[in-house]
């Protein structure tokens, strides 16, 4: 399990790498046309662009945003349900979510035959809209994958990931 666990961890760290990346040329692509606005010249497509690298960036980060807990949590009741009955509440939500990013890949990818077939692009920039489809969809493929590692090692050996204490850049701030 612990192997299966640091191949997931090394996906989801790849994932958040591609996010982080497109984060960083969404930054740059509007700091460009920003600047060029001022100057009277936008940068011509930057609202494909935007838009395009929005998708990875959102869908890149999906993956570790569930591997450390940042989907929201209702923990109102928390403390009054049982141990046993937290822990069915966490599994059927990890499977749940794991069923549904499974559905989006799904779809997402029927979109994509579907531009592929009618060769859809971007408006300005003519660029294919599959290639970011197919993106998602494996952005989406790899966060059913974690959520669903999560729900058996919560089954199986009882550990949460999203109980452990955190280990990064942030680990000592508390917001």
């Amino acid at each position: 399990m612990s192997l299966i666990r640091k191949a997931a961890d090394g996906l989801i760290s790849l994932s958040a790498a591609i996010g982080a990346l497109a984060l960083m040329a969404e930054v740059g692509i509007i700091l460009v046309d920003v600047i060029g606005r001022a100057l009277g010249s936008p940068l011509y497509g930057s609202q494909d662009l935007i838009t395009m690298t929005m998708v990875i960036l959102v869908f890149g980060a999906m993956a570790l945003c569930d591997r450390q807990g940042g989907h929201i949590a209702v923990d109102l009741l928390e403390q009054r349900f049982s141990r046993g009955l937290n822990r069915g509440i966490d599994i059927g939500s990890a499977a749940l979510g794991a069923i549904i990013f499974a559905f989006i890949a799904y779809a997402i990818l029927d979109s994509a035959k579907l531009s592929v077939l009618l060769n859809l692009s971007t408006n300005l920039l003519r660029l294919p809209k599959a290639w970011f489809q197919y993106a998602l969809a494996g952005f989406a493929v790899m966060t059913a994958v974690g959520m669903a590692l999560r729900a058996i090692e919560l089954t199986w050996t009882g550990r949460d990931v999203h109980r452990e204490p955190k280990h990064g850049l942030y680990e000592d701030l508390e917001l």
